[in-house]
């Protein structure tokens, strides 16, 4: 499904990603851990687009897409959920979820019923800005707006960031069942360890930029060899 070969990216003259590589098959869930400020989020935006590789190719689905632009990748099957959720705060609920209609244009399904299925509090809420909700809300919402038109690939910024630690056991679940009902493809970042070894079938570490390790299911039972990547 995903394919990074020697990916090096850079803002400006600092470099970020450094010879990446890194593949995710159809139908996995594949997380990437590593503290704060070692590249995660720069990973996603690079696989999404939005920031070009200064070396390296990007495959999906079999196309060289190293140089496409963010919404060719979006139209092509990939949905993005930044870091942060983004959503739009004076849109109400339903008009943010609509926003994402335009991922996957190969797709002629709206997944609107099986998404409140999932987040029955965004269809009774459809009419609320979206502002106004809180942060699960909101990430339930951010995830909403990338699945609804079914993508092939899903890209998922640290889901846990700023969410009371039940709201993020439910959006943990919530992706597993989404990844084996709708067979979504899931690349995320992370480092909570409880997300780690709760949504990953395997993981690859980052440290400064790089890819230094990847974890197998084995190893992700072992909460003292997923710490290591993450302690301070």
């Amino acid at each position: 499904m995903l394919e990074l070969d020697g990916v090096t990216a850079a803002y400006d003259s600092t470099p970020i990603l450094r010879d990446v590589d890194l593949a995710v098959a159809e139908g996995e869930i594949v997380g990437v851990m590593g503290k704060n400020g070692v590249g995660k989020s720069t990973l996603l935006k690079t696989v999404i687009g939005l920031l070009e590789p200064t070396a390296g190719t990007i495959t999906y689905a079999g196309t060289d897409v190293t140089t496409a632009t963010a919404d060719e990748r979006a139209r092509a099957g990939m949905g993005y959920i930044p870091q942060g959720r983004d959503v739009f705060p004076t849109l109400t609920v339903e008009q943010n979820v609509r926003m994402g209609e335009t991922v996957n244009a190969d797709s002629d399904e709206l997944l609107y019923d099986v998404l409140y299925d999932y987040f029955p509090v965004l269809e009774e809420r459809a009419s609320q800005q979206a502002g106004g909700m809180s942060g699960g809300e909101q990430q339930m919402l951010a995830i909403a707006r990338a699945l609804v038109s079914n993508p092939d690939l899903l890209l998922l910024d640290e889901p846990s960031e700023g969410i009371q630690p039940s709201i993020v056991a439910q959006i943990s679940e919530d992706m597993q069942a989404i990844n084996e009902d709708l067979g979504t493809t899931i690349l995320f970042v992370e480092q909570n360890l409880g997300v780690i070894r709760e949504m990953a079938d395997r993981c690859y570490a980052m440290e400064r930029g790089e890819i230094v390790a990847e974890l197998g299911p084995a190893a992700l039972t072992d909460e003292d060899a997923i710490a290591e990547f993450l302690a301070v």
